[in-house]
């Protein structure tokens, strides 16, 4: 099992400059830790996940860092023009020295596709066009390619990659066709945080149906380690909700919802069936260090090929860093 970091410069009540400054300190964390990956998201017009460019994050982080691995989770595929994001990723390749694991996700929040000018019916088909097409650039060196919504001739991308592969994974909801999009072509999978691990294995299983062998999966949870399960809970329930409404109100372009501890209840009432705060913690790693332990010893006894990818999940900063150091030091030497 791999282990990793979830990175969505969160905004609370500091500043979006402090919080990407943070953000990029918690991977120089997870790195002096030995963790393996940092995993970025992708989010735009939001005013609390405030990442709109995970290559300018990654190529930061690739210069305050010298082993982990830098990922996206993920580039949304469908709002970007595959060629010049074929030459982004080679060139965070070269930056990190062979680091990069490129994530793909399709995207569709309202005020995207509307300032990015897509039709959300057509969203998952431009992003298998788009990652098959970056991927005959960067992994199979083609200059002639053609497709519904991309062609290509004559193209000599450089710089080329430093990694002999440039591993690619989707982000998929249990969608079947995105599934076996990424079976046929070899990529991991990337799951959401609400995901279940019945929700892990069964799309593992049909992705075996198509490829003969069980996929890489990353899977996102949430992260939260105190002395009890209910002090745990009590730190990681507000950020969650959150997040949830948040989301909510990018995905419906409405104004950004100011950070509320006192108030974050008025959120449970609010929530997406796509971003479901209590599948979020029903499947999250929470607890106390023993708590945590079992959590993980469930995913890794019915999942296979995991990469854990913890959101530490206080809106604090000294806390988040202080439950990574947690997690090294009596978490971690308990996995098998």
């Amino acid at each position: 099992m791999k282990i990793g970091l979830f990175c969505l410069v969160e905004k609370f009540e500091k500043s979006v400059h402090v919080s990407m400054k943070e953000q990029i300190e918690l991977v120089e964390l997870a790195e002096e830790l030995g963790f393996d990956e940092a995993w970025f998201g992708e989010h735009h017009f939001n005013g609390f996940s405030v990442i709109p460019d995970p290559s300018l994050l990654i190529s930061y982080a690739a210069a305050k860092t010298k082993s982990i691995r830098l990922g996206t989770a993920g580039f949304l595929a469908p709002f970007y023009d595959p060629i010049r994001l074929a030459e982004s990723i080679n060139v965070l390749d070269n930056l990190s020295d062979g680091r990069i694991d490129a994530g793909f996700a399709k995207g569709g929040f309202a005020a995207d596709n509307k300032h990015f000018l897509k039709n959300a019916d057509e969203l998952r088909e431009l992003m298998f066009g788009n990652v098959a097409a970056i991927d005959a650039l960067i992994n199979h060196h083609k200059s002639l390619y053609q497709s519904k919504y991309i062609s290509f001739e004559n193209i000599n991308l450089q710089p080329k990659k430093i990694q002999e592969k440039i591993p690619f994974y989707i982000a998929t909801f249990s969608s079947p066709q995105t599934i076996e999009f990424a079976a046929r072509r070899g990529y991991g999978l990337m799951v959401s945080q609400g995901a279940s691990i019945e929700d892990c294995k069964s799309m593992q299983e049909l992705y075996k149906q198509t490829a003969g062998y069980y996929p890489q999966i990353m899977m996102l949870r949430v992260f939260c380690v105190a002395d009890t399960k209910e002090k745990a809970l009590s730190i990681a329930r507000p950020t969650i909700d959150h997040f949830i409404k948040s989301m909510r109100a990018a995905s419906s372009s409405t104004i950004q919802p100011k950070w509320d501890h006192e108030n974050y209840k008025k959120l449970l009432d609010e929530r997406y069936a796509f971003f479901n705060g209590d599948n979020f913690l029903n499947n999250a790693i929470l607890g106390t260090v023993e708590d945590c332990i079992e959590d993980i010893h469930e995913i890794t006894k019915e999942v296979k090929n995991v990469h854990l990818a913890l959101k530490p999940s206080s809106s604090d900063f000294e806390t988040n860093c202080s439950m990574l150091k947690i997690f090294n030091s009596k978490i971690k030497p308990n996995l098998k």
